[in-house]
């Protein structure tokens, strides 16, 4: 992931700069950190850093990501999401692990948990069902 103090990674083989856009779809095998801007869609089982300066405007479906900058679009982890102080996230959260430092900012909705990115996330729009310690609960008033 990207390193506390220098914002590096040693573990990205592909870094997009802080002067490259990139639209359209994007996949690869191993990690990425985004300094510049992505449009579009970006898969892969390896994982992605967005630098503080990085924007995405993507849907991401990945293995791991820490936002420290500007997200717009839905992430699915398999691993985590992070989302550290400068982070700022609009749009929808499945992980099996979330981590949020105070500072960051989040508006869009999360399933968290050991079965979340099974497949098993309700579909935008659907009403939402009330469940305590797995088991169905009454009805909201």
């Amino acid at each position: 992931m990207i390193d506390k103090n220098t914002g590096k990674g040693s573990d990205f083989t592909t870094v997009i700069g802080a002067d490259a856009v990139f639209k359209g779809e994007l996949s690869f095998d191993k990690g990425v950190r985004v300094d510049g801007r992505v449009e579009g869609k970006i898969s892969t089982k390896g994982n992605i850093a967005v630098s503080q300066a990085g924007k995405l405007e993507a849907d991401v479906n990945a293995g791991a990501i820490v936002v420290e900058g500007s997200v717009k679009g839905n992430l699915i982890a398999s691993d985590r999401i992070e989302l550290r102080q400068s982070a700022r996230l609009e749009g929808d959260i499945i992980a099996t692990k979330l981590i949020v430092t105070e500072g960051a900012t989040f508006n869009g909705h999360c399933k968290v948990g050991p079965n979340a990115s099974s497949g098993t996330a309700a579909p935008t729009g659907a009403a939402p069902t009330n469940r305590v310690a797995g088991k169905e609960a009454a009805p909201r008033r």
